[in-house]
């Protein structure tokens, strides 16, 4: 099993009045020379979710990431004028939370970000801003919009863990 420690969320970069099915993400992905989609998940304007890759594989979405990471990607993330946007629809963030949960408790280790974290930092004042995006992608701030997943997440397993670790001691008394 891949050691995973992090959630890279993505945009597919296409208009939001514009449909981009899978199989055009699929056939866009091979002529760049990918075996299929580099995400793992790839969530529909409708909240539907199409798996390219089971999370085990290494995913092709995040150069120098993809061994430790697991890739989510939405439909949209441009305006009908083609400039980046938030383009999620109800369905899709819905779809994105519960997945992201889901991912969260089968690996409690991960961070959640979007591609455009992964940028370099290249004033090195350990803040990844604007100017210094590779990308745009996601088009919304995903390290802050799901930063309470993963802190709910840790104080979930921490008190899992002290119970655990109670139970452990009582019966070493026993």
């Amino acid at each position: 099993m891949r050691n995973i420690n992090l959630i890279v969320i993505h945009c597919s970069a296409t208009r939001e009045d514009k449909e981009y099915t899978p199989e055009q993400l699929n056939r866009d992905h091979w002529e760049r020379g990918f075996d299929c989609a580099g995400y793992h998940y790839y969530i529909r304007k409708n909240g539907k979710v199409v798996h390219f890759r089971p999370v085990q594989s290494m995913g092709a979405h995040a150069k120098g990431y993809n061994e430790r990471s697991i890739g989510v990607c939405y439909e949209g993330g441009l305006d009908v004028k083609g400039k980046p946007a938030d383009t999620r629809t109800p369905e899709q963030r819905m779809m994105l939370e519960k997945i992201l949960k889901e991912l969260l408790l089968r690996f409690p280790n991960c961070d959640i970000c979007g591609h455009r974290d992964l940028s370099k930092d290249k004033n090195r004042d350990g803040v990844i801003s604007p100017d210094e995006w590779m990308k745009v992608c996601p088009c919304f701030d995903a390290k802050n919009e799901y930063r309470p997943l993963v802190v709910a997440n840790q104080m979930y397993l921490a008190k899992l863990n002290k119970q655990r670790s109670k139970k452990w001691r009582e019966r070493d008394f026993i």
